[in-house]
């Protein structure tokens, strides 16, 4: 019997079309010898929707014509799978549009990948492959990430975290208080965004000025850190879970400026991929240009973050090379990264189908270990509990 695979993407994200990108790429590798696959596309309004044309990437070219034609549904729980309710219901006949057995969200950034979702789908109490809402929430925050991987000896830059009230009473304070913690050049980013979006580089006053200015028109709290001039980024991908888990090969994004940007990651693919190849489509190299002795250093480092955050299922650890001194910074964990990162796993032989395989496999494991914790406790004090008196419950005597 197949498993009926939900895969979950879109969102109320400024990156909900690379999400898309990435999840029908994904649709088209699942093996459907062993899964019924059923994408369910999140609207930027949050909605969800089934349908014949949802998993066909050209359909995305008009997306309100698609959803006349689509039907939209609501995820309900119902004894460990989750039942896709017509919406509205009708009112005679079967409501039951389809049934999931499993969730694999592909989606990225805010109110998506930041544990909003995934802690959605552990409330209909469904399986999902991808990392939990802990683990999600945290990796989402690039400054919350820093501290807890300073914590436990993985390197960092250092970064100074503002909010846009405390900026928009005293810049001057605030770019004082940067200033005081930072050397120019610095990178100022939005602190829970990814793909690149709202990053900018500041060599003075005026551009942090401007940089602080364009970064709070994508999140409220901004991070700034020291920009590494003589810079070699690296990123490598990690598979599994807080049990046991595995590093790909290293990859060298090629940028085409000082930042790698949106366009550099997603629009500027090939014309043979026709802007369909997500991540897949960045000019690149694999492997990394770097010694035998570094490559090992960043993926022992890449394992030590996926399992310091309890991931599970598979993440992309991007890295920082300061090619001067020859140090090594941790600069971001993606808990669900463009294109699911598989094409830094087909060179070590693992074929993007036995990848995602693996993730719902993981997502199955996560779920029976659940099963084993009791989330009751036995006691009486509902019995005892009354609104009757000043004090309410607590006035009751035991």
């Amino acid at each position: 019997m197949k498993i009926r695979l939900g895969v979950f993407f879109g969102g109320k994200s400024v990156e909900h079309e690379v999400s898309v990108i990435s999840a029908l790429q994904a649709c088209r590798s699942l093996n459907k010898d062993k899964y019924e696959v059923i994408p369910i596309y999140i609207t930027k309004n949050t909605e969800f929707y089934i349908g014949e044309n949802i998993g066909k990437i050209e359909a995305y070219k008009n997306i309100p014509a698609l959803l006349k034609e689509s039907s939209r549904v609501i995820p309900v729980g119902n004894n460990g799978t989750v039942e896709l309710l017509h919406y509205p219901m009708k009112k005679f006949g079967n409501n039951v549009a389809a049934v999931i057995d499993c969730a694999l969200p592909i989606v990225h950034g805010t109110n998506v990948e930041d544990g909003a979702l995934q802690g959605f789908l552990q409330t209909l109490g469904i399986p999902y492959a991808s990392c939990d809402v802990l683990s999600s929430a945290v990796g989402m925050d690039k400054y919350v990430m820093k501290t807890v991987f300073a914590d436990n000896g993985i390197p960092v830059l250092p970064a100074t975290v503002v909010n846009i009230k405390e900026f928009t009473r005293s810049q001057d304070t605030i770019v004082s208080l940067i200033e005081s913690r930072t050397e120019y050049p610095v990178i100022v980013k939005p602190v829970n965004l990814g793909s690149s979006v709202g990053i900018r580089k500041a060599k003075d006053r005026e551009e942090l000025l401007d940089a602080l200015d364009y970064a709070f028109t994508f999140a409220i709290k901004v991070l700034v850190e020291n920009a590494v001039t003589d810079l070699k980024e690296i990123n490598c991908s990690v598979l599994g879970d807080y049990e046991s888990a595995e590093a790909s090969e290293c990859e060298e994004p090629v940028a085409n400026d000082e930042i790698l940007s949106y366009q550099d990651k997603y629009v500027g693919g090939t014309k043979s991929s026709g802007g369909k190849s997500g991540m897949a489509s960045l000019k690149r190299k694999i492997p990394a240009d770097i010694t035998p002795g570094m490559r090992e250093e960043i993926r022992t480092l890449a394992v030590k973050a996926f399992k310091v955050l309890g991931c599970s299922g598979v993440a992309r650890i991007d890295f920082m090379l300061d090619k001067t001194s020859g140090k090594i910074y941790l600069n971001e964990i993606n808990t669900i990264p463009g294109s699911l990162a598989f094409y830094l796993w087909e060179p070590l032989g693992l074929k993007y189908t036995e990848l995602l395989d693996r993730m719902i496999a993981l997502a199955f494991k996560r779920e029976r270990e659940n099963k084993s914790i009791s989330f009751s406790f036995d006691s009486n004090i509902l019995e005892n509990a009354s609104f009757g008196g000043s004090k309410g419950s607590k006035g009751a005597k035991s």
